[in-house]
């Protein structure tokens, strides 16, 4: 199926690893020009060769920008927009997972969760905006995680950072809807990533025998299709909602979780 994203331009916040690194593969893939952002340049310019070599595609470039400060993101979107003309795709992916329960929350784990998932989707938007609204066909993406939807014991702050940007989601496709610029949220389960790798590492230095297929299968074992997700899986929706193949959907949470879920 052809996506229509030939010739589009996207910005994909924490593009260097998991989630946005496959996203920037799938689109740049269906040939978009992506431009990944995330704090690191070294991680971004090993995310820019890897995604040259899987899609095919030159028109990749990695930008060392941290969302949490708007004049940043500002850069940012100068600095695409300089180079292609244009911004016809955002995806606001940055954040980690962060959890803990109230009495062992403190101030500055939840001041800066919401700095960098809500601040940064925010300044993100507002940089990107006047450019979506010049394209035929924009479409905007936060990931976001069930536990916005439906929150657990000791799931905050990211459950409460994810449903801000459930809540975002819905409050933008309805101001921006009038003008063709469509806005959705996949809403990510336990996936393959840096995350979760690192675990592993950690787990791996104190027991050599615990390998990496055993972590998979212990993560993934309360999934109920039996498995973790690959990260391709939820670039592979990220990919669809930002193209023509969904032009009739906005404000829509789309579950990428292996029916993990309470909720639809």
């Amino acid at each position: 199926m052809d996506l229509g994203l030939t010739g589009k331009v996207a910005v994909i916040t924490g593009g260097s690893d998991g989630i946005g690194k496959a996203a920037a593969a799938s689109m740049a893939a269906e040939g978009a020009k992506v431009a990944i952002v995330a704090r690191t340049q070294a991680k971004l310019d090993e995310a820019v060769a890897d995604i040259k070599k899987e899609s095919g595609s030159d028109d990749v470039i990695g930008i060392s920008t941290d969302v949490r400060n708007e004049d940043s993101v500002k850069a940012m979107i100068a600095a695409v927009t300089g180079k292609w003309g244009r911004l016809d795709i955002l995806v606001n992916n940055a954040g980690t997972s962060s959890a803990s329960r109230l009495e062992d929350m403190t101030n500055d784990q939840l001041t800066d969760d919401l700095q960098l998932k809500v601040f940064g989707a925010v300044y993100c938007m507002r940089a990107a905006l006047p450019h979506l609204r010049k394209s035929p066909a924009a479409a905007v993406v936060n990931t976001t995680t069930p536990g916005g939807k439906a929150s657990g014991p000791g799931s905050q702050p990211t459950s409460l950072s994810r449903a801000a940007g459930i809540s975002l989601t819905k409050a933008w496709s309805k101001e921006f809807a009038p003008e063709n610029i469509r806005v959705n949220t996949v809403c990510v389960g336990v996936l393959k990533s840096g995350q979760h790798r690192n675990r592993w590492e950690a787990a791996n230095a104190k027991d050599p025998s615990y390998s990496l297929e055993d972590h998979w299968k212990i993560v993934g074992k309360n999934v109920p299709m039996g498995r973790i997700g690959e990260a391709s899986e939820a670039g592979d929706a990220i990919a669809f909602l930002c193209s023509e193949r969904a032009s009739y959907i906005t404000g829509a949470s789309l579950n990428v979780d292996g029916g993990t879920s309470p909720v639809v």
